[in-house]
């Protein structure tokens, strides 16, 4: 009988072992949007395949995530206001709440146990506990002049001190939350900052936030480690004020570029990429490119920028020798090239190809293209490497 019962009890737990997934980490996985569908799809880098699809996701049209520190779960923040925990290692939705009513955006605090979502509905940016999705902290933003509703908040990253950092584009005011004493925030408010701040970017060593101006020349800066100087204009005598050229899509300045100790920015409503010293954050160079840039993405090595566009030159991705400015290559993926990311060590650069419902995969060295994946209308591509770094 003994024997028996060993015997059953052994087993079972082979068994039980056989079913399950094998074990394995999480340093080369991603995970792909699919707008269309409200999907996503996760990726492996190693051998560039698709492992599953997570459904259910709601409107995934101007979707941006996040990752947990252990890299083990990606935070989806949905247009519709939806915020969702999706588990990478058994790769399924893990949990899903409705914060919002259009949300743009969020980020993770620096110890990972924070997440903030900004609202264009309501206006303002809301903080959950990253294990549980449960609200911690609501921070509305300024009510418009004539009291119908609150700013739109923009430009959402998370700063150093358990801070999260972000815009109101109606009001013109950048804001700072600071979280390290617990989850009532100290809130610090700097006004007129500059008309529209569409979008904005934190250094990678989290000193300096700034924001680019939709509604005027220049960009806005607040230096995080001496905030009681306030937000100076860096830029101002640039923008759109010499030649109002129609904006096809909004450039996103979480794809700027620190490579060659210099600063590659999108410029909107030009077909430039601006160059600018980090030092003192003044223009140094122009560099002309085929259309409206929309991401400049930088090798991790720092030797080339990957830059792509919006409609009607979004077929194309131009590469850039950072040190020389010089054109490398004009490459044709295929129609509505969305996004662009590196793998952490930059073997590969995947991109989006929406139109062609497709992601594909380069050698960024030899300029070929190494393969490619069906996807539904993919749009944002992330890597969970994202998670070790400040404002990604």
């Amino acid at each position: 009988m003994i024997r028996s019962i060993l015997f059953s009890t052994t087993t079972a737990l082979l068994l039980s072992a056989c079913s399950q997934v094998a074990p394995r980490g999480t340093g080369d996985l991603g995970v792909v949007v699919e707008r269309a569908s409200g999907s996503v799809q996760i990726i492996e880098s190693t051998h560039q395949t698709a492992l599953a699809r997570v459904e259910g996701l709601g409107d995934l049209s101007h979707a941006s995530m996040v990752f947990s520190p252990d890299q083990r779960y990606a935070y989806v923040f949905g247009r519709d206001g939806g915020l969702s925990r999706i588990d990478l290692l058994e790769r399924r939705l893990d949990r899903r709440i409705i914060q919002g009513g259009n949300s743009i955006g969020g980020a993770i605090s620096q110890d990972g146990k924070l997440i903030a979502v900004s609202n264009y509905v309501p206006g303002g940016v809301k903080v959950f506990d990253a294990a549980t999705l449960q609200q911690v902290a609501d921070i509305p933003a300024t009510p418009l002049a004539d009291g119908s509703k609150r700013s739109r908040v923009v430009g959402l990253v998370d700063a150093p001190g358990r801070r999260f950092v972000f815009s109101l584009f109606d009001t013109g005011e950048i804001w700072s939350a600071d979280f390290s004493q617990g989850h009532t925030p100290r809130i610090e408010r700097y006004k007129d900052i500059g008309q529209q701040p569409y979008d904005a970017l934190v250094t990678p060593d989290g000193r300096y936030y700034m924001a680019g101006l939709f509604g005027e020349d220049g960009m806005a800066q607040l230096d995080l480690w001496h905030p009681e100087r306030g937000v100076r204009r860096v830029l101002g005598h640039y923008g759109r004020g010499e030649e109002k050229l129609p904006v096809y899509k909004m450039p996103h300045l979480e794809g700027w570029a620190l490579a060659a100790d210099q600063a590659f920015v999108p410029a909107v409503g030009h077909h430039q990429v601006l160059v600018m010293d980090p030092r003192t954050w003044q223009q140094t160079a122009t560099i002309a490119v085929a259309g409206q840039p929309v991401f400049v993405t930088a090798r991790p090595d720092g030797r080339q920028l990957w830059v792509n566009f919006a409609y009607p030159d979004n077929d194309r991705v131009q590469v850039i020798d950072t040190e020389t400015h010089a054109l490398v290559a004009d490459l044709r993926p295929g129609p509505a090239v969305l996004h662009m990311e590196f793998t952490a060590r930059g073997d590969q650069l995947w991109l989006s190809a929406r139109d062609g419902d497709q992601v594909q995969v380069w050698d960024p060295y030899s300029l070929k293209r190494l393969g490619s994946l069906p996807a539904s209308a993919p749009s944002g591509i992330f890597f969970s490497s994202r998670a070790q770094r400040m404002g990604y």
